[in-house]
């Protein structure tokens, strides 16, 4: 199966890493609700996000925050209508699953496997290559500790992990639950690095967040404020 996107080298950092320049795609939402366990969490959503811009999803726990990175994922039914915008042939006809990265507050990695282990797992997953695990583990602040074992790391170091998976199969569509969490003032730098770089790249950006994430004057960006209870 092609890859919906196409392929360009980067050696800024005088590595060669493969980045993606993603073809246009947005994302619409109209009249979104979505119920649980017979509780409303939200209704009357209205949104829309196009390449290049991020939106930050803000609001209290509980709020539904979460549970609409779930809906545009795939993993929750819902009422309403989400328009996933893009022209067939520019991706290949795939599935909308196989544009999304969904990046969750749990790390979805094996303590028993190896950093690079557990790397290559996602990667062969989503269709991607090996070859830039040692990269991605460098930028994510692991570099050296390929054959670590997962379950010896620290928190933080798991949420790094974990956000690693992004640089080895690249997709333009990230839903990001909390991605700053658990991370010092450095780790915050990196996230922000990283979605700026994705959204340069045509990528596009839905990241549920309590802590600010600071990107450059300019690059394109907007919230969605969510209260509990939300009707």
């Amino acid at each position: 199966m092609e890859n919906s996107s196409q392929i360009s080298k980067n050696t800024d950092t005088g590595t060669t890493t493969d980045t993606m320049n993603f073809f246009p795609i947005r994302i619409q939402a109209h009249n979104v609700e979505c119920t649980r366990d017979s509780q409303r969490i939200f209704t009357g959503l209205n949104f829309e996000v196009k390449s290049g811009q991020a939106l930050f999803l803000r609001g209290p726990n509980g709020a539904g925050k979460s549970t609409l990175l779930m809906v545009l994922a795939g993993l929750l039914p819902f009422e309403g209508k989400i328009d996933f915008g893009r022209k067939k042939e520019e991706t290949d006809e795939l599935p909308t699953s196989h544009l999304i990265h969904f990046v969750s507050l749990l790390n979805a990695m094996k303590p028993q496997l190896t950093l690079a282990e557990n790397l290559g797992f996602w990667s062969r997953m989503f269709a991607g290559t090996t070859k830039p695990i040692p990269s991605a583990l460098k930028r994510a602040g692991l570099g050296g500790l390929d054959n670590f074992l997962t379950g010896h790391l620290s928190t933080g170091q798991k949420h790094r992990l974990s956000l690693a998976r992004l640089l080895v199969s690249p997709r333009p569509i990230w839903l990001l639950d909390e991605p700053s969490s658990a991370l010092d003032s450095d780790g915050d730098i990196w996230v922000a690095n990283l979605i700026e770089e994705h959204l340069s790249d045509n990528g596009l950006v839905i990241a549920a967040t309590h802590r600010p994430i600071s990107l450059r004057e300019g690059v394109a960006q907007s919230t969605l404020t969510f209260a509990r209870g939300q009707r």
